[in-house]
């Protein structure tokens, strides 16, 4: 029952990334107000492809639009340009820190397979501190506004960018659930090890494409 609770998340959060507009790392253009004029109806002033979970609070009819701050307009958009500038700065740190506590994780672990005593809490810790700052990171980058525009299509770094993560999502999550599934049965060693790989590795490509 928990692999097809895995499956069925990472394929609704793999769907959701890859069907929807991406995570974009870089500050949208703030010029909206000057190119709407008084008749352009709400929906333009958002793009027509973003994700489901940013339109739960960003949408149109989005939860944060029930304040008056939030009211859809061409300066509110503007203001949340800035959140999301803020936002994906902190989307980016968290990353590197889940990155970096993956890297931990996998010594430790090892260790702990090689009956080191003290290295079975500090594994514990270190991954504790892993998934806060991972799954942080992909709150952060789910909910944030929406770009100002629908990205480019086709082979861009973006779009790499986006893809890498549907990979390291659905891995991470499958992680997870085998590091709870282990105590009862040791044979599940093996593919959580190669799930943690595939989601450092991934992390790791999609994290280069974006950066350089």
């Amino acid at each position: 029952m928990r692999k097809f609770a895995v499956l069925f998340i990472a394929f609704f959060l793999g769907c959701n990334l890859f069907a929807q507009d991406s995570i974009s790392l870089k500050i949208d253009s703030l010029s909206i107000s000057e190119n709407i004029s008084d008749s352009t109806i709400a929906e333009d002033l958002l793009p027509t492809r973003y994700l489901f979970t940013q339109r739960l609070l960003w949408g149109k009819k989005g939860l944060l639009r029930n304040i008056d701050y939030f009211k859809l307009s061409p300066e509110g958009r503007d203001r949340e340009m800035n959140i999301r500038a803020k936002v994906n700065t902190v989307h980016r740190y968290t990353g590197y820190l889940a990155l970096a506590g993956m890297i931990g994780a996998g010594i430790t672990g090892q260790m702990a397979a090689n009956g080191v005593d003290k290295a079975k809490d500090a594994h514990e810790i270190i991954v504790g501190v892993t998934n806060a700052s991972y799954f942080t990171s992909l709150g952060f980058a789910l909910f944030s506004p929406p770009p100002m525009k629908n990205r480019e299509t086709g082979f861009t770094k973006l779009n790499l960018h986006r893809t890498f993560s549907i990979v390291h999502i659905a891995s991470m999550i499958t992680t997870n659930v085998l590091a709870g599934m282990i105590e009862n049965n040791s044979s599940l060693v093996p593919y959580h090890r190669a799930a943690a790989i595939t989601a450092f590795s991934s992390l790791l490509i999609a994290d280069i494409i974006i950066t350089f």
